[in-house]
């Protein structure tokens, strides 16, 4: 399969199916593989981590991380973009790509390993498909063992009885936002899909396949399940919408959701990791959230307080900014 790139990925990855969508979308030659055990070898001679998705190169590079895979074939592929010309429109674009992959994650990995019909269903899809041809009782069993390492990292996404509210409300309110936003427009920026569209669809996606997440959004937000529907197989619908037609119901999730949550959020855990204490401690909302800080985030914070750095006219692109009380965490240092 000369010519044809490898996506490593599992479909209740996430970040897995972010890439694969991308590269759906810019119709990039690929083969879907899934990691299961009998391709264990050959991920782990490309891998440099053990996480999904890794996307092998025809001449045999593994190349890992779901943003920076899509920056790196953005410049090789670039179009149809997926980029807004506007550079104020682009950053807020890779803002929201940012609250998704990192905050975003949360209410995903929450519902599908807090509630029991959830992990149920989770830990059989993840063990039926690593180990395939695994029935009856060796399912069961792979599906405990699966259900016995990932439940006692709820930690990780600092998910507990007393940050259950905060983290679940976070995904009802995304959800109404989208609600209204997505209703008579395709994509989150028009009638293309943006980068901020494939990182935010990856983590609704995985909650709309779960039953506690899935079943409350049949109910609640179908715009938004036609939404991550088209992202499965994103397509060039039309031209990017100016910010003052996004604004009215785009700025909700900016100021709700990324200024109120997510950056003083990440925010704290870059201030815990820097003073290296071993809980980061944050009100949201008016409330008490704690967890382990997590050093890949507070890196993460570093490199978006660099973007908005570099962006170099933000005549327009602050006012918006401070509206939805996102400055303030985006110029620190």
């Amino acid at each position: 399969m000369s010519g044809v790139y490898r996506i490593f990925g599992m479909e209740l990855s996430p970040y897995s199916v972010k890439v694969r969508s991308y590269f759906r979308y810019k119709q990039i030659p690929h083969e879907w593989v899934v990691r299961d055990m009998g391709k264990m070898a050959e991920f782990q001679k490309y891998a440099k981590l053990p996480l999904v998705p890794l996307v092998v190169t025809p001449e045999g590079e593994g190349v890992q991380d779901s943003t920076p895979i899509i920056e790196r074939f953005e410049k090789q592929f670039p179009e149809p973009s997926i980029l807004p010309p506007d550079p104020t429109d682009a950053f807020i674009s890779a803002l929201i790509e940012e609250y998704a992959d990192e905050w975003g994650n949360k209410p995903m990995f929450h519902f599908r390993w807090t509630y029991e019909p959830d992990r149920k269903a989770g830990s059989e899809r993840i063990a039926a498909a690593s180990m395939p041809g695994l029935t009856g009782a060796a399912l069961e069993n792979g599906a405990k063992a699966v259900r016995d390492r990932m439940v006692p990292r709820l930690r990780f996404v600092g998910s507990r009885e007393e940050t259950r509210e905060q983290i679940e409300q976070s995904l009802y309110q995304t959800c109404a936002i989208l609600e209204k936003h997505l209703s008579g427009r395709n994509y989150l920026f028009g009638g293309r899909p943006a980068l901020a569209d494939f990182g935010l669809y990856a983590q609704l996606y995985e909650c709309s396949i779960d039953p506690t997440p899935g079943g409350w959004m049949k109910k609640n937000a179908p715009n938004t399940l036609a939404w991550i529907a088209r992202m499965l197989d994103p397509k060039n619908e039309g031209g990017w919408e100016s910010w003052d037609r996004l604004e009215p119901t785009l700025a909700p999730l900016l100021r709700a959701e990324v200024g109120e949550i997510f950056l003083p959020w990440s925010n704290a855990n870059a201030l815990a990791i820097a003073a290296g204490q071993p809980e980061m401690r944050v009100n949201l909302l008016g409330k008490p959230f704690s967890q382990e800080p997590q050093k890949y985030h507070a890196k993460s914070l570093a490199v978006i307080r660099e973007k908005y750095a570099v962006v170099p006219d933000k005549s327009r692109l602050d006012p918006i900014l401070d509206r939805a009380g996102c400055l303030q965490w985006l110029r620190k240092s």
